[in-house]
């Protein structure tokens, strides 16, 4: 695999980990009216699948080594 590839894969799997933590840990969306309290749960499942892709590019990165 060549050197360009890899980072390339690095940065792309270090970005997707880094996006999928920040959507785990953003607060909660919530609208304060008045007395009126609106809050959406958050579903995870989209944050748990780019940190999976971002570990995968990274893993890659690592195993993918040069062919002789």
């Amino acid at each position: 695999m060549s050197k360009s590839i890899k980072s390339i894969l690095m940065i792309i799997g270090i970005v997707m980990l880094g996006y999928g933590i920040y959507n785990m840990i953003i607060p909660e969306t919530q609208i304060s009216i008045g007395d009126l309290d609106l809050v959406e749960a958050q579903d995870n499942t989209n944050a748990f699948i780019t940190m999976g892709l971002g570990l995968f590019a990274i893993l890659i990165n690592f195993l993918g080594g040069k062919k002789a």
